[in-house]
């Protein structure tokens, strides 16, 4: 594995590292994840189209997704996602980019790094930049997962790329079936980097794909992940999949989103999705000190502030 010396050296590099695997081995609080990119990017006008989504201001504004990173940091994240989460090939070739997914994926990695390094030096919190690597195809499409020696390629060079790009951790998320889910975690296991895997679940605790959420997390854990859990769910789904996850005894990641947006603006309307609502929805996960707990689409640095202050620091 390459490119995992951050500025420091070997020896910062090799502390940082260490100071992470604590924190997955349930050492301290809870490490807290950042809020929303994509979603925060459309907030500040940015192209977001599909296929390439989030990946359009790779291209045309990087510096509005390093300011994405900065404003979660200042909220209090202690990992950053580097925004990779439509860098892998198969995407990018829809839109006549395929040979950059090497590129992309570095400059992605490296934006989240720089606001990582560049905080102040009041920050003396530790920050860590995790690499997602999400469904190949649509996330909310279990019948359009590929076949198993696709899945098997393609996941492997996007892990490849995430560690010899130099994230900390690699974040297998919002899976929708368990298939997809146990090739991406084998791709990550061989880079040697931590990694978790987090499924997506809409209605009660199954898989979009209809799977046990129990089942898929235990197999997850088999597979060498840190932790296990879900992102990208509804708030009212919390807590059908908080008991069937706790029943499992794995250790647990949890990111929701702020539920059905509006249809005019494309983000959140309720009122309960406020982020001291956010935070009350999940106290129920937060007594069970999770490994990691952030915010999916919809949220904001104000939500994790929220959360910055409810687990303390």
């Amino acid at each position: 594995m390459m490119g995992r010396v951050a500025k420091g050296g070997e020896d910062a590099a090799g502390g940082r590292e260490a100071a992470l695997l604590r924190r997955l081995a349930g050492e301290g609080d809870a490490l807290l994840l950042d809020g929303a990119t994509g979603t925060e990017l459309e907030r500040a006008g940015l192209a977001t189209g599909l296929p390439l989504w989030s990946s359009h201001a790779l291209l045309e504004a990087p510096e509005g997704v390093g300011a994405v990173h900065a404003a979660h940091l200042a909220a209090g994240a202690e990992v950053v996602t580097a925004n990779t989460f439509r860098t892998q090939r198969r995407t990018l070739a829809l839109a006549g980019l395929g040979d950059r997914d090497a590129s992309l994926t570095r400059l992605a990695v490296s934006l989240a790094r720089h606001a990582v390094d560049g905080r102040t030096r009041d920050d003396a919190r530790p920050a860590w930049v995790a690499g997602s690597l999400p469904p190949l195809e649509d996330c909310y499409r279990p019948d359009r997962v590929p076949d198993d020696a696709a899945l098997a390629r393609e996941h492997g060079r996007q892990a490849e790329l995430l560690g010899e790009a130099g994230v900390d951790l690699i974040l297998v998320e919002t899976m929708n079936c368990l298939r997809e889910a146990l090739a991406a975690a084998t791709a990550a296991s061989r880079t040697g980097l931590p990694f978790v895997v987090s499924f997506v679940a809409w209605d009660g605790p199954r898989l979009l794909s209809g799977e046990s959420l129990a089942d898929a997390a235990r197999a997850a854990m088999q597979a060498g992940a840190a932790a296990v859990g879900v992102n990208c769910l509804p708030p009212e789904n919390l807590e059908a999949c908080r008991v069937a996850l706790v029943a499992t005894g794995v250790p647990l990641v949890v990111s929701p989103n702020l539920g059905e947006p509006d249809p005019e603006t494309g983000f959140a309307r309720d009122a309960d999705r406020a982020p001291a609502h956010f935070v009350a929805a999940l106290e129920p996960w937060l007594d069970r000190t999770p490994r990691l707990v952030g915010g999916c689409c919809g949220t904001t640095p104000a939500h994790i502030r929220a959360l910055r202050a409810r687990l303390g620091g």
